[in-house]
């Protein structure tokens, strides 16, 4: 009969030769995508667009628009300036509600996530003591260019030759 010391010992050497099946190939690759951090941030922020959304869209049935039904004497935008010819419909003011929409999505996703959690993490950094250290800026690709053209340019003019080992 085994000991529990090498039954678990044996389910410990099952677990390693099951993670490292998985790491390679195909499957490999799919672990890494899918516990990439900015595939979790992208879980979290479409979970976060859906509760937004539902509440814009509360926003602009309950409150909007009957503001533009007030304004402009119809609460649906979409048959506000139209243009008609042939049987084909040109409505600026479908373009103008989602327009009024997305602005009104954009400022819920802003004062209501991204500036409480900027506001939170600047006062955890100021909690802690931890100040933000500015990392010294990489040229962009095109100040890289520029820079090497100039090196370029300088070892012409000083006669030498450039060879593929100097870059």
């Amino acid at each position: 009969m085994a000991s529990s010391h090498d039954m678990s010992a044996k389910a410990l050497n099952a677990s390693h030769q099951l993670a490292a099946l998985t790491d390679k190939g195909p499957l490999g690759g799919f672990k890494k995508f899918i516990s990439r951090g900015s595939m979790v941030d992208m879980a979290v922020g479409v979970v976060m667009g859906s509760a937004v959304t539902a509440v814009v869209n509360s926003i602009v049935k309950s409150f909007i628009s009957p503001l533009i039904a007030m304004i402009f004497g119809k609460a649906d935008l979409s048959k506000l300036l139209t243009i008609e010819y042939n049987n084909a419909t040109i409505s600026f003011g479908a373009i103008l509600g989602e327009i009024i929409n997305f602005l009104i999505i954009a400022a819920a996703v802003y004062f209501c996530i991204i500036l409480p959690i900027n506001k939170l993490r600047d006062m955890t950094r100021a909690a802690s003591g931890v100040e933000e250290e500015e990392s010294p800026a990489e040229p962009s690709p095109e100040e890289q260019t520029v820079i090497l053209l100039q090196e370029i340019r300088d070892q012409l003019n000083n006669g030498s030759r450039i060879t593929p080992s100097q870059h």
